[in-house]
């Protein structure tokens, strides 16, 4: 048989998106194929919320363009050297690599939780999408408190919105890929246009004047807290944790020729991360400015965050049109990515299905507009759960030679179930967000030491416990 045949029977037995084999070299992809990604998938709907919350912190101008500027290099720092890396040496999906380390009963519940949790961040960016939709509708925007669904219409938006991205996620990541590569250029663009216009319409002719939007900063709106540069740099560099140190781009990753194409994250760190995350907190400070929103602060509410009436006020239906795509690109890859999540609880489910399933579960979060009006919370807690996971691939690779334990060891011992790997987990996490809750502090301050955590305990007890195979 040759070894383009074997290749073939690999991927149709792996259900066509090698979720339990190593990625062939036939379907290796160039740096190209995931600067569309990135680019698309964090120049997204969610920038459009995320820029407007910043605002809403009361963070000042050094804070907030600094913190980002070093924050997102953090981040593309930690793609580059830690998931690439491990990605093109291993070219398996996270949740394969973890049955391996940790054992199949143990890993079903990390994909479970860590499926569901993708599900629920798709939701907020089917939400995002929803609020540029209804606009022709005359759809009543969800306010900054919203928990709930507010009308039959904000139901059904959602619901079609949420069908139509789940068949795009579905059909595998080249139609993933595809995707992100058609719709990143409209929304990039949108994002610098919305920019422009902002600052014409906040009279900005210096850069001065741009630095003075912001100046010293000021009180949080109500119910937010005071971010301060140390809040911007650590909250922008775990934004995406859980894809980064917490190693889920393994499975993005696997399909790259490369380990230099790590680099392409920087096209969504500072296209998407800091561009657009600006973009968007001006034209939440054009309606800052407004009476009506002048008026809810008056009376100690936070004036709205919708992002599709923020776009379409500054550039039209181009803005309807550019949150919508920008929803999709962002949702597609993370429905993509739980689907992957569900496959490894049940493997003889076809990929198509369990992103379905995916789907399904995110768009009835998309019905709750609480996930998105409080992405930075969710977000901050979504990272601090999932990363120490990471820790667990990124310290095996690295030191399992020189710590002297086993490489992959609940397959070699055949173990269903890692202790070592939940206890490494669990005292983690507890520590670290008792301390938080206990002690009030800011939660992304703690998921690196989480994560270290985490990674040591995890080969201090694989020292202790492991047997020879």
């Amino acid at each position: 048989m040759s070894q383009f045949n074997i290749e073939e029977e690999i991927e149709e037995i792996a259900g066509g998106e090698f979720e339990r084999e190593p990625v062939p070299q036939s379907k290796l992809k160039n740096w190209k194929s995931f600067l569309g990604m990135y680019a698309g998938e964090h120049a997204a709907g969610t920038e459009f919320v995320i820029g407007p919350l910043f605002l809403t912190t009361g963070v000042s101008a050094f804070d907030l363009i600094i913190g980002l500027l070093l924050g997102n290099l953090m981040a593309v720092l930690s793609w580059r050297f830690l998931t690439s890396e491990i990605a093109v040496k291993r070219r398996l999906t996270l949740y394969y690599q973890l049955e391996k380390i940790c054992g199949k009963k143990l890993v079903i519940a990390y994909n479970l939780a860590n499926g569901i949790l993708f599900c629920f961040l798709a939701g907020s960016m089917i939400t995002v999408s929803a609020t540029a939709v209804g606009i022709p509708f005359d759809m009543e925007m969800p306010k900054l408190t919203d928990t709930m669904p507010n009308g039959i219409t904000w139901i059904v938006i959602v619901m079609i919105i949420g069908a139509v991205i789940s068949l795009i996620a579905s059909k595998g990541y080249e139609m993933v890929s595809r995707a992100a590569n058609w719709m990143s250029p409209v929304i990039v663009l949108a994002f610098l246009v919305c920019g422009f216009v902002a600052l014409q319409q906040l009279g900005v002719q210096s850069f001065s004047d741009f630095w003075n939007i912001w100046g010293d900063g000021g009180d949080p709106f109500p119910g937010q807290i005071k971010y301060t540069f140390w809040h911007v740099f650590f909250w922008s560099w775990f934004a995406n944790a859980a894809m980064h140190i917490g190693m889920s781009d393994l499975s993005v990753f696997r399909y790259a020729k490369k380990a230099s194409s790590g680099w392409t994250s920087a096209a969504g760190m500072y296209v998407g991360h800091y561009m657009a995350w600006i973009a968007a907190a001006l034209l939440y400070a054009v309606y800052i400015r407004t009476p009506e929103a002048q008026n809810l602060l008056n009376m100690g509410e936070a004036p709205s965050v919708a992002p599709g009436p923020l776009a379409y006020n500054a550039i039209g239906v181009f803005g309807i049109i550019a949150v919508v795509l920008a929803g999709w690109t962002t949702a597609n890859p993370t429905i993509y990515r739980a689907g992957l999540a569900f496959q490894a609880i049940m493997p003889k489910t076809s990929t198509f299905w369990v992103t379905i399933l995916a789907g399904t579960v995110a768009t009835l979060a998309g019905l709750f507009p609480a996930f998105a009006m409080k992405l930075l919370d969710f977000v901050a807690f979504y990272g601090f759960v999932l990363a120490p996971v990471g820790a667990i691939i990124v310290f095996e690779h690295f030191f399992h030679e020189r710590m002297g334990i086993v490489q992959d060891y609940a397959e070699k011992a055949n173990l269903q179930f890692n202790k070592s790997v939940l206890l490494a987990w669990a005292i983690s996490f507890g520590v670290f967000y008792f301390i938080s809750v206990q002690f009030d502090v800011f939660l992304s301050f703690l998921t690196l030491p989480a994560w270290i955590c985490c990674g040591i305990l995890f080969l201090i007890l694989s020292k202790r416990t492991q047997r020879t195979i």
